[in-house]
């Protein structure tokens, strides 16, 4: 049963052959049994959910169910905030906060009645590609437990990917929904910027950060998004433009389409990833797809622009967190600014350190120019670029990561070598387009490879009518091997 797609069990559920009840009965059991060797949960409440599982149930009994959705089990990544529920964002400076106060996000999902599973591991407050600069855990995995599950949702698609839920929301700040799911061989979508409130998420980079879903077939990720969303009274950067709906999904001919590839490929592409990419352009090609070579020389910057920029905005967002108002405090400080320095320092991990640092650095008196404005001209330039693009274009194709999954250390000691993960993914933040990793092969060791496929702005209903065209061509069907038992 857990071994089956979101689609499928959101059919039992509405033909009630399965009961909610029953149904996160057996996703707690298959967590139960298998988390100790994933460790993609930092908590779980599991009286709570069986709780809402069983109103669910009692609400569908008497025909007075909130939506489809109504009694569907949903993973929530550890900085998307929940009344009542720890959220630490994977940090020990907010290891005993409890949020006052829910999310848009998570408003939206509990009116049409979806069963959260929260607390999902994370890299700490979004900070990296591996999830291992979590502080409370390393998440593996599901294909081989020694390698890292990519990051900075490391732990919403091991989740997924391992069946201990069907869907799950991550946020993307520069590829933390796209990149886990590509190494985890699932479905995952960063929406246009704007697209889905951020209210309730805690920032990272707030010029950047976006929420998302997780889903193990592409119907999950068409209808989680259908519920998110849409304009935000507190959020000014919600668009109020209209709300995806999955009923704007149409038949998309391939034959009809023009495809963009990068006409100068990285050298930091693995073989494997390298042949997967082409095969897929090959069969594209054979369908009658027009495809078109673009010229992203630019976008070689994209990495240092977006750590200029993400780094500046992550050292103004987590100022608050400073031991005074909430959060991690030292005991019995000598002076005031003790507090400030001791509680910083315990509280916040390395990487978050050094972001810190990075951040305030591009901001200071005589560096700002140099840097941080910069890197924000530069920044229009990629926006310039992707405009272009998709006036040849309907989309543009590119694997979603350089390589597999790496194994767990091997790239800490290195944090370039780290950020150099999310080449492929971080030029689609700075511009707010959108994007999706899903499912497109495996490399010699049977790690997934992901495919990530960009549209222009607002286009999810076009770019998921496009995932769920490409997705039922026979020639780009894989068989992922097994995860966890």
């Amino acid at each position: 049963m857990i071994h089956k797609k979101y689609s499928e069990i959101k059919s039992l559920l509405n033909e009630k052959k399965i009961t909610s009840f029953e149904l996160c009965s057996l996703y707690l059991k298959r967590i139960e049994e298998n988390d100790s060797k994933i460790k993609a949960f930092l908590y779980l409440n599991k009286e709570k959910i069986l709780q809402e599982a069983a109103n669910s149930d009692s609400r569908r009994q008497v025909g007075k169910q909130l939506s489809e959705f109504d009694g569907i089990p949903i993973g929530i990544k550890d900085n998307i905030c929940i009344k009542g529920e720890r959220v630490s964002c994977g940090s020990k400076i907010l290891e005993n906060f409890i949020s006052p106060y829910d999310a848009t996000a998570i408003t939206k999902l509990r009116e049409k009645g979806f069963i959260f599973f929260p607390g999902l591991n994370m890299d700490e407050f979004a900070m990296g590609s591996s999830t291992e600069n979590s502080a409370y855990q390393i998440t593996k995995n599901p294909f081989d437990t020694t390698r890292i599950p990519g990051g900075s949702s490391g732990g919403s698609a091991a989740a997924v990917a391992s069946s201990m839920l069907p869907i799950a929301l991550g946020s993307d700040t520069g590829g933390s929904i796209r990149q886990p799911a590509a190494l985890c061989g699932i479905f995952g979508l960063k929406p246009t910027y704007g697209r889905v409130s951020r209210y309730g998420l805690v920032a990272y980079a707030s010029s950047l950060d976006q929420i998302g879903p997780f889903s193990n077939d592409p119907e999950g990720i068409a209808d989680v998004l259908s519920v998110l969303s849409g304009a935000d009274l507190n959020d000014s950067t919600a668009s109020q433009e209209k709300p995806f709906a999955v009923t704007d999904l149409l038949n998309s001919d391939v034959s009809k389409l023009k495809i963009g590839i990068m006409a100068n490929e990285g050298n930091e592409w693995s073989q494997d990833v390298k042949d997967n990419f082409h095969k897929i352009i090959d069969v594209l090609r054979s369908k009658g797809a027009q495809i078109i070579e673009l010229d992203f020389s630019i976008h070689s910057y994209s990495i240092p622009i977006y750590y200029i920029i993400a780094t500046a905005e992550c050292s103004s967002n987590l100022s608050r967190f400073d031991g005074i108002r909430y959060g991690y405090r030292i005991e019995d400080p000598k002076k005031l600014e003790d507090v400030y320095v001791e509680s910083r320092s315990k509280g916040f991990g390395d990487e978050v350190k050094r972001r810190i640092l990075l951040g305030t650095f591009s901001l200071s008196s005589g560096y700002y120019d140099a840097y941080y404005g910069q890197a924000q001209k530069a920044r229009v330039l990629i926006k310039r670029s992707y405009a272009e693009y998709f006036k040849q274009v309907d989309f543009i194709l590119q694997p979603t990561s350089p390589t597999t999954a790496f194994k767990v250390g091997e790239k800490t000691k290195d944090p370039v070598q780290m950020y150099k993960a999310d080449i492929l993914t971080t030029s689609v933040n700075l511009a707010g387009l959108p994007a999706i990793s899903i499912p497109a092969g495996v490399d010699k060791s049977g790690l997934p490879i992901g495919l990530q496929i960009t549209a222009n702005k607002f286009e999810e209903a076009k770019l998921l009518s496009f995932v769920k065209e490409l997705s039922s061509l026979d020639e780009c069907k894989i068989n992922l091997p097994e995860t966890i038992q």
